[in-house]
């Protein structure tokens, strides 16, 4: 991954001249007072991600990010020139710096683990080029190298935003060259006494071990090869963080430690593995209690190595990892990645995956840019990162609303959740939530959530723990009360659903509730939703008319009648009567007219009752067709308080739900002063007809949807 000369990408990768153009660009700018340091400033973060290999386009925007930041240039100055690709690669990079610590953060406090990781996290979901990170990483690098002369505040808060927000991210990255040097230097600013201690004991400079790594790879790489193994030998010294850590994680002193210089070896086979150790212990004498095989005995996340530590020349330990190539592979990029056993706890699986995609993308490639195209749709579509007005990161699921985030940030916020601003802009709880969306939550003095929020077609919450924890808000009510609102719940649908010939007993049997009262409670603890009803009297009928009718056939027979079937009558033309507007699966029978063809009616409506003692003659027995197109009229009563876009706001709702609009009348009521809307719809069941009249009685201003009789 990095240059195999002295070459720099930086100065000399120009595929298209973009970076040499951008240098030229820059040079003619007229003098202002910092543009020097900027300038300075961008050719020393293209210099540190020269060895990653990124694209001209993004060293361009390395090149002149710092001086957009300062104002001193705009990234619109280049959509009219040979530098208009470069203007997103800006606005990626300033869209970047603006997340950070939290406002409420003090010098010296840490942040909670989960908080750093989502940070992190959502750095990776907010980019449209997740390579721009990198540039991030590197940004902060410069910026830990030039806090030497700032102040013991600046660079405290420095180095502990890079404590735990960027080496980890660079470490999941895999930039190990920038990792290193991240840890170290905020590890200097945080406790400079302890480094200074650590650095010297060392008793050597950091080029001096470097020196003392390459004649032990020498050594061992012309016995090896004088045996017939054929091995990758790399080595680095330990970084004075890397040594601090461990001394913690083991309780010694750094004379204890016996892997501050570490040599790894790659070789082909398993056998070519021990028999690479039998050569290290012949040529140096191995230090007893630091030899574990985790060849023969993996670790549970399935790493595989053998570890060993001896006492090479000088007399100084050398720790050696020996390995075949496919378990480095797995290391480096399977379940047993070292970012996640040296830094331990674990994300999650899928977070892993896309971890592991992201860090392929840092070789250079000439078909890449199909696979960036990709990220942002694909690798983080399953999680949002919202910010609180607090400045503290909170990831949601996908879909999530502010309500989530409510419930997210504490259970009685949620409960008290009466409303929220997103950006400084009140917004619906339906909303649903961006990456890097700012929500504040409205709460009131009392807790009082509301049932609708339990359903999910109404789009209230998207997660299952928020939802539970309304359930058992309801649950923790009393019974007593649980039953009295769960029977005005039972009562308000069957009204609107003007459903009068079904026992409440059934519905209690058809959900598996004892009796009524069962029922009830369990409406009123929000552990059923009023969508049930509807769904257990579609049973109900669907039941009894299979029962009492048997259909001899289907036959769609209008536009009005859908798929209405008509048994034994030939091709009588077939209407639905306007008195009652049947709904599958309710009961229905038909009445024979004279020269309207057959009438269909529910078998409680009062009209055909008053028919069928006057005429039974004309009484035929029929049944609904089976069609997944088939729709029927309703007829509907709105009473709301008059205002704009009220009726806009009807016909949205009801196209949502593919209700097709027939016929619409709106009169004012004078003794009420409400304003009166009948509606006629076609929908294709009864449940759809529930969730229709739910969701109306959701609008600001509506007072009660009923079904008319």
């Amino acid at each position: 991954m990095s240059p195999s000369s002295d070459e720099n990408p930086a100065r000399d990768d120009n595929r298209d001249g973009i970076v040499d153009a951008m240098r030229e660009y820059v040079a003619g700018l007229p003098d202002k007072e910092g543009l020097d340091r900027c300038v300075e400033e961008g050719q020393a973060i293209a210099d540190i991600v020269a060895p990653l290999g990124l694209p001209p386009h993004i060293l361009a925007a390395v090149l002149a990010y710092p001086l957009c930041r300062d104002d001193m240039l705009s990234d619109k100055s280049f959509q009219n020139n040979e530098l208009k690709d470069v203007s997103r690669y800006v606005i990626g990079l300033q869209q970047l710096d603006q997340f950070s610590l939290p406002e409420h953060w003090q010098p010296g406090e840490a942040l909670a683990i989960q908080q750093s990781d989502a940070l992190r996290k959502m750095l990776l979901a907010v980019v449209s080029d997740v390579r721009l990170v990198l540039v991030r990483i590197a940004d902060q690098l410069y910026r830990l190298r030039e806090a030497k002369d700032a102040s013991p505040a600046e660079r405290q808060a420095l180095a502990i935003e890079t404590r735990e927000i960027y080496a980890p991210l660079a470490s999941r990255l895999g930039v190990w060259q920038l990792k290193w040097e991240l840890e170290d230097l905020a590890f200097r600013y945080l406790e400079p006494d302890t480094y200074a201690d650590i650095a010297r004991a060392l008793r050597e400079k950091r080029t001096e071990r470097v020196g003392f790594i390459d004649d032990f790879q020498q050594i061992l790489g012309k016995e090896l090869e004088a045996e017939g193994i054929k091995a990758e030998i790399s080595g680095r010294p330990k970084h004075i963080y890397s040594i601090y850590r461990k001394m913690l994680r083991k309780d010694r002193g750094i004379e204890a430690l016996y892997d501050i210089r570490a040599v790894r070896l790659l070789v082909d086979t398993v056998g070519d593995c021990y028999a690479a150790l039998g050569i290290v212990h012949n040529l140096w004498s191995y230090i007893p209690g630091e030899f574990d095989d985790y060849i023969a005995n993996p670790k549970d996340n399935d790493y595989q190595s053998l570890h060993t530590a001896v006492a090479g020349p000088q007399g100084k330990t050398v720790e050696i990892q020996i390995r075949t190539h496919d378990m480095h592979r797995h290391a480096e990029l399977g379940v047993a990645a070292h970012w996640r056993y040296k830094e331990g706890g674990g994300a999650p699986a899928a977070f892993d995956q896309k971890i592991q995609f992201l860090r392929t993308l840092l070789e250079p490639a000439d078909d890449g840019t199909d696979l960036l195209d990709q990220i942002r749709d694909d690798f983080f579509e399953d999680r949002v990162y919202a910010v609180s007005p607090k400045g503290d990161v909170v990831e949601l699921p996908a879909q999530a609303t502010p309500l989530d985030f409510a419930y997210h940030v504490h259970t009685q916020v949620g409960h008290r959740c009466r409303g929220a601003k997103v950006n400084g802009r009140i917004v619906p709880l339906t909303y649903h939530v961006k990456n890097g969306d700012q929500i504040e939550i409205i709460t009131g003095s009392q807790a009082h959530p509301s049932r609708d929020w339990l359903s999910p077609k109404l789009g209230y919450l998207a997660g299952g723990r928020a939802r539970a924890k309304v359930r058992n808000w309801f649950r923790q009510q009393d019974r007593d009360q649980h039953m009295r609102q769960g029977r005005e719940v039972l009562d308000r649908e069957l009204s609107r659903l003007n459903v009068k010939d079904v026992p409440t007993e059934a519905i209690a049997k058809q959900l598996k509730h004892k009796d009524s009262d069962a029922l009830c409670v369990a409406l009123g603890a929000g552990d059923l939703t009023s969508a049930a009803i509807a769904t257990a009297l579609q049973h109900i009928r669907g039941t009894d008319i299979a029962e009492r009718i048997r259909p001899r056939r289907t036959r769609k027979k209008s536009e009005t009648s859908g798929a209405t079937g008509v048994t034994g009558v030939g091709d009588l033309l077939c209407n639905f009567a306007r008195c009652c507007r049947p709904v599958p699966p309710e009961p229905i029978v038909g009445y024979i007219t004279q020269g309207r063809g057959v009438s269909i009616h529910r078998q409680d409506c009062g009209n055909f009752l008053g028919l069928n003692q006057r005429h039974p003659e004309r009484i035929i027995s029929i049944s609904w067709g089976e069609s997944d197109s088939a729709a029927y009229p309703v007829d509907l009563s709105l009473h709301a308080f008059d205002r704009s876009g009220l009726i806009r706001d009807i016909t949205a709702v009801l196209a949502d739900d593919d209700a097709n609009i027939l016929d619409m009348r709106s009169h004012t009521d004078k003794k009420s002063m409400q304003v009166v809307t009948d509606i006629s719809i076609e929908i294709k069941d009864l449940p759809t007809l529930s969730a229709v009249i739910s969701k109306l009685e959701q609008l600001p201003n509506v007072v009660s949807v009923r079904r008319k009789a």
